[in-house]
């Protein structure tokens, strides 16, 4: 899952998503089955926050700590084959550090990459929903 659907899953702005993937999630809820989500998404929210860009009714931390311990979130650590793999997508992938990283996450786990972004979509070398 990438930051923009974790946020608008967490918030309830289910309006945002696709209906493949909100049949998706609506699926990891009813089933309980845990979804991944790449350690470099929590940056991304804190970023997020710092930056005035995502509200929270609770501190940065608090929302931190909710998203570690959520019992359907399992956060995938980066590893040095992830580092790796980030920065061998190619010439057609954009230069978003933390693109890389979430993409280079669902492939080295063999995932399938929840995500709006638009031109992640198109460069279509990850398995997408």
């Amino acid at each position: 899952m990438d930051t923009h659907i974790l946020i608008w899953w967490v918030h309830d702005e289910l309006g945002k998503l696709s209906k493949a993937q909100g049949r998706v999630l609506s699926q990891i809820e009813r089933n309980r089955e845990p979804i991944g989500m790449s350690a470099i998404t929590l940056w991304e929210v804190a970023m997020l926050m710092e930056r005035g860009r995502l509200s929270s009714t609770t501190s940065l931390d608090h929302m931190l700590d909710q998203l570690e311990s959520h019992p359907l979130l399992t956060v995938l650590p980066l590893t040095t084959r992830i580092a790796a793999e980030s920065v061998r997508l190619g010439e057609g992938f954009h230069r978003d550090p933390a693109d890389q990283i979430i993409v280079a996450t669902a492939r080295h786990h063999s995932l399938t990459l929840l995500t709006a972004d638009e031109r992640i979509r198109k460069w279509g070398k990850v398995n997408l929903v």
